[in-house]
């Protein structure tokens, strides 16, 4: 075999290598967690007094250690494309509010965890009654390093149980506030 026909096929073996490699390296691509949880729960009081308590600034009423930075709007409050950071034991994460309708009761906020995790929520609230409001959250959590599927399945774990915490803290911050000095004769 001479070289005019050796070299042609070197070049075909060699794209065939590196063809195999590129595929075998996104067959061995690590597998990012994503986890979906989703909840309910009842509010015993109006419409018009819950679906605000949904807003960022609004949820520090009833939400212990609940306490964003505004970076837009300024000065704060609750609107859709609303944008702020918190912090999360040792790490940041930059929020927006992407949804924020009264009309439809649906609010939705994205979050991402110093490079680590994306979380959407996704919130509606539906007239159940003259004094009673339906509230379902969804939680969508994707890990961005591998690294990271640990703390997404273990924040999975807590969203899937947080349904009678959010009722328990927003009935009794409206219970105290209907009731409270200003509300009583």
């Amino acid at each position: 075999m001479n070289s005019m026909h050796v070299l042609p096929l070197l070049a075909l073996f060699a794209g065939a290598i590196t063809s195999n490699c590129s595929q075998a390296q996104e067959v061995i691509k690590p597998v990012l967690a994503h986890t979906h949880q989703k909840f309910s729960f009842a509010v015993q009081a109006p419409y018009e007094q819950v679906f605000p308590l949904f807003g960022a600034l609004e949820e520090k009423k009833w939400a212990k250690g609940w306490e964003p930075e505004f970076v837009y709007p300024t000065p704060a409050h609750d609107q859709q494309g609303m944008v702020f950071t918190r912090k999360h034991g040792g790490m940041s994460s930059v929020w927006t509010c992407t949804a924020f309708d009264e009309a439809t009761g649906h609010v939705q906020y994205v979050y991402v965890v110093d490079d680590a995790m994306v979380t959407l929520i996704d919130i509606h609230v539906v007239r159940a009654g003259p004094a009673e409001t339906r509230v379902s959250v969804v939680y969508e959590r994707t890990a961005l390093q591998p690294e990271a599927n640990e703390h997404v399945a273990h924040m999975a774990k807590g969203d899937a149980g947080s349904g009678s915490e959010w009722a328990e803290a927003i009935n009794g911050y409206l219970a105290k506030t209907l009731t409270g000095p200003a509300n009583s004769k």
